[in-house]
């Protein structure tokens, strides 16, 4: 995280980030009056840690001056058209679904699911997090998951059952697979599926924006994850809030971060969301909460 190499202290970092402020160009780019009203500090202190922060930027070009951090080259649309083929998707359970999102959720990418209360967003999220373990032979991706719980919904009673569920599923379907099923057993058990779910609680939309830069590293130092789950990603975000300007930047920033994640490390990014009504064109309808990010 490029804000960890300022020479701050830690309560500055952290209104930094909690302004979003996430990284050094964010910081240049303010004035000092933004950043002091921001982060409420003085102008002076504010003044100071746009020195750092440009200083610390120049630091990370090169001496041709082109920036350290260099765009990825570019890609033919044949290319990726070639990519789209054999795109990776992890199975919801259910057909219907699976059909709706042209075969499940879809790494690469991320995937927004909205829904009123009680409609069951948490139980998908909580399939999704034991579906990528499906062992590749079976047409999984045998992979681990995080799971990023902002509203305290997630029950570890529930994963064991649908954990359990999976594998009889599995059983009960690998003639499909293998030919010589009868030979063939299933060899996962419920605790092995529990223990590849990262569980992650947060309880503000701080902890929430500072978990989400700390992903990258996370997933570097665990390369078998291939979900992440973050349910709701905006329940932290719907109150407290009197700067709706600033809101929708934090809300924008972590969108791009998890956008970025997902291109990077070929994984699937699943956004649980809440809903409510909203009175348009003379009629009220049902619209994710906080509206288009």
């Amino acid at each position: 995280m490029e804000v960890g190499m300022l020479p701050i202290s830690a309560s500055k970092r952290g209104k930094l980030l909690a302004a979003g402020y996430t990284s050094l160009d964010a910081i240049a780019r303010a004035s000092p009056t933004h950043l002091a009203r921001d982060m409420d500090v003085s102008d002076s202190e504010a003044s100071e840690i746009l020195n750092l922060a440009t200083k610390a930027s120049s630091a990370l070009e090169r001496p041709n001056g082109t920036h350290a951090a260099v765009v990825g080259g570019g890609q033919t649309a044949w290319d990726m058209l070639n990519e789209e083929k054999f795109s990776s998707y992890i199975t919801t359970s259910c057909v219907d679904l699976d059909n709706i999102l042209g075969g499940g959720i879809k790494c690469k990418e991320v995937t927004e699911i909205g829904g009123v209360p009680g409609i069951g967003k948490t139980q998908i999220g909580i399939q999704l997090a034991v579906n990528v373990q499906i062992p590749q032979e079976y047409g999984g991706l045998g992979g681990k998951a995080i799971y990023i719980d902002t509203e305290g919904s997630f029950m570890v009673e529930r994963v064991l059952q649908i954990a359990e569920a999976c594998i009889e599923d599995m059983a009960e379907y690998r003639h499909r697979f293998h030919k010589d099923f009868q030979a063939c057993d299933v060899k996962m058990h419920p605790n092995n599926i529990l223990e590849s779910i990262f569980y992650f609680r947060v309880c503000s939309y701080t902890e929430q924006i500072a978990l989400i830069n700390y992903l990258d590293k996370f997933v570097t130092e665990n390369k078998d994850v291939k979900i992440i789950i973050v349910d709701s990603v905006t329940f932290h975000f719907r109150q407290d809030f009197d700067d709706m300007a600033l809101r929708t930047r934090l809300l924008c920033e972590m969108a791009l971060k998890l956008m970025k994640l997902a291109k990077n490390f070929c994984l699937a990014i699943v956004m649980l969301n809440q809903v409510t009504t909203k009175h348009i064109e003379g009629s009220f309808q049902l619209t994710l909460a906080l509206g288009k990010r």
